[in-house]
């Protein structure tokens, strides 16, 4: 073991450590490729293969009600007529109005309700943050049913209370105009608790001492809000925002269990619309460069969040 001399008055001989042999370093690295190598399998098999596959069968031409063996090469083809559809155009538009929507409610509503879990000492805050995680693990099939006769039009609690003040009722999931928005309303009631519990995750990293000192200097709690909680939050922020852009555009089973893409194709997403080319009409090459088009999608917003949350830490 070396020592090292530390200068100046009162200098002393503190030891040092002996950097580790190449060998054992080399010997720890072979035992983690062991130990992470069924985790790495399980992804490549599961994960990549799947992608991998996906990206080649957009450049063909095949029927998956064929053999693979059957498909023709095309290449970019599939990707240069994937606008001409008019069906895939409107899943597009609703898709975009659909997260949007989610986002803009999802994100600040989660931000409020997590703030007020947090600042308030008020008891019963768990019990609070429980009931709000459970719309999120309760299994979706469970939830449309719920929510299948909250929207019922006549008997249904939201209809009935409308008409109880003399409001004629939409119809919520049969009428064009309304059924993207009751989806919207499903999407935020669902996941609304998940990312209330990441933001109250992410407010206890905030050090308190910041608001006693903004308290002094006579900032109140919009001030405190906007100068304290939100920059210090943003690294949080930006998740829960990566994540709910994630899960709107991917959003499958409240559709195909409530609406199914009516009414006139009011509620028809991309998602639904890759399930429906591959698996209703068989074209495997169009619906696999839509999801192709989807992925890059979600890539290219997550690297550009990314890029921003870099430049602000600079």
């Amino acid at each position: 073991m070396t020592t090292v001399k530390i200068a100046g008055e009162g200098a002393a001989l503190l030891p040092r450590r002996a950097p580790r042999p190449k060998s054992r370093q080399k010997g720890q690295g072979r035992w983690s490729a062991l130990f992470l190598s069924p985790a790495l399998i399980v992804i490549g098999v599961f994960t990549l293969i799947p992608m991998v596959m996906t990206f080649v069968i957009s450049l063909h031409e095949w029927s998956m009600f064929t053999p693979i063996t059957e498909m023709n090469w095309v290449g970019l083809e599939n990707y240069e007529t994937l606008f001409d559809d008019s069906n895939r155009i409107q899943a597009m538009g609703n898709t975009a109005i659909y997260v949007v929507l989610s986002i803009v409610i999802t994100v600040p509503l989660g931000l409020l309700i997590a703030m007020l879990l947090y600042f308030p000492k008020l008891k019963g805050k768990g019990l609070v943050r429980v009931i709000l995680f459970s719309t999120y693990v309760i299994p979706t099939i469970a939830i449309v049913i719920i929510w299948s006769n909250i929207y019922a039009p006549g008997y249904g609690p939201l209809s009935t209370m409308l008409q109880a003040i003399g409001v004629t009722p939409p119809g919520w999931l049969s009428d064009p105009s309304w059924a993207l928005i009751s989806l919207v309303i499903f999407n935020v009631w669902q996941m609304l608790g998940y990312y209330v519990i990441l933001l109250v995750a992410g407010l206890t990293q905030i050090p308190e001492d910041l608001y006693e000192a903004a308290k002094i200097d006579g900032a109140g709690l919009v001030r405190q809000t906007w100068s304290i909680t939100i920059p210090m939050l943003n690294k949080t922020l930006v998740f829960v925002l990566l994540m709910t852009f994630i899960n709107s555009i991917q959003v499958f089973d409240p559709i195909y269990l409530l609406t199914q893409g009516g009414p006139a194709g009011s509620t028809n997403m991309v998602s639904y619309e890759i399930q429906r080319s591959a698996f209703s009409y068989g074209l495997a090459g169009e619906s696999s460069a839509l999801a192709v088009t989807l992925f890059m999608s979600i890539v290219v917003v997550g690297a550009v969040l990314g890029i921003v949350m870099k430049g602000r830490n600079k």
